[in-house]
């Protein structure tokens, strides 16, 4: 018997070079999973989210017969498939992000709510779509010709120059209003803040943060400390700023001074 296969995406990474991109013809013999013949190829259930089968929906339990067309997909970062049948019921992997030039103050806000954030001023093209080609992080751009590149295959194209409105952009578009982590990375390197004793690093204190401050958090890249100052008090607010603005509804006129704004 017989079954024919195509994934699609970042699937295609698991799979043999001959048969990437393409429709990929399994023979099997008696009674096979569809979840033992997507494995077959070396594509791990875990990375799969949706199953069609001759365009209707299955679980990893169905038994393939003989003609099958399959196509497998992987993680949705945004969409919703639970009516088709999401085998996952949540998404595997966190989102991760890389950043083109321009897009620094956006890299800073995105790294505050916690977000793993990849950026640097001097990345050329080619560097950014090699990036999230090989760590699977979305590229986030306002330049739609770096995103028509052939690597590419999760990004986001923002219509906004505004920072802050960029950021509501991003959190819309991959539903992450739930994900927020505020107080975890650095703001300078992206590198995971761990706690540290006071006594540790009294000696790199400010005389007035020694005598008024006794939390502290240290980045485990750069050993950038932070304590719960003013920069603190400007993450609070950025987040309470981010859930506010994701939680009412925009004034038409709003909308449509945006709508113009893009258009431009």
């Amino acid at each position: 018997m017989n079954a024919h296969f195509r994934f699609y995406a970042e699937l295609n990474e698991f799979l043999p070079h001959d048969k990437r991109f393409q429709p990929v013809t399994i023979s099997f013999k008696g009674r096979q999973s569809v979840k033992h013949l997507i494995e077959s190829l070396g594509v791990p259930h875990t990375e799969v989210d949706l199953v069609l089968i001759n365009g209707h929906p299955v679980d990893f339990r169905y038994l393939v017969q003989d003609g099958d067309r399959v196509a497998v997909y992987p993680v949705f970062e945004c969409m919703d498939i639970t009516p088709l049948l999401k085998l996952r019921p949540e998404a595997l992997r966190e989102p991760r992000f890389v950043l083109d030039g321009h897009l620094g103050r956006l890299a800073a806000y995105l790294r505050m709510l916690g977000f793993d954030t990849l950026y640097r001023n001097d990345y050329e093209d080619e560097k950014l779509a090699e990036i999230s080609a090989g760590e699977n992080r979305i590229l986030l751009t306002r330049d739609r010709g770096l995103l028509k590149r052939k690597m590419v295959t999760h990004g986001f194209c923002l219509l906004t120059k505004d920072p802050r409105q960029q950021l509501l952009e991003v959190i819309k578009r991959f539903d992450l209003q739930s994900c927020f982590k505020p107080f975890a990375r650095c703001i300078a390197c992206n590198g995971i803040l761990r706690k540290v004793e006071k006594a540790d690093i009294l000696d790199q204190l400010e005389p007035g943060t020694r005598r008024y401050f006794n939390d502290f958090s240290r980045c485990n890249s750069c050993g950038k400390i932070y304590w719960k100052g003013s920069h603190h008090d400007r993450m609070l607010s950025l987040v309470t700023w981010v859930n506010e603005s994701l939680n009412r509804k925009l004034p038409e006129s709003d909308v449509k001074n945006i709508c113009k704004k893009n258009e431009k």
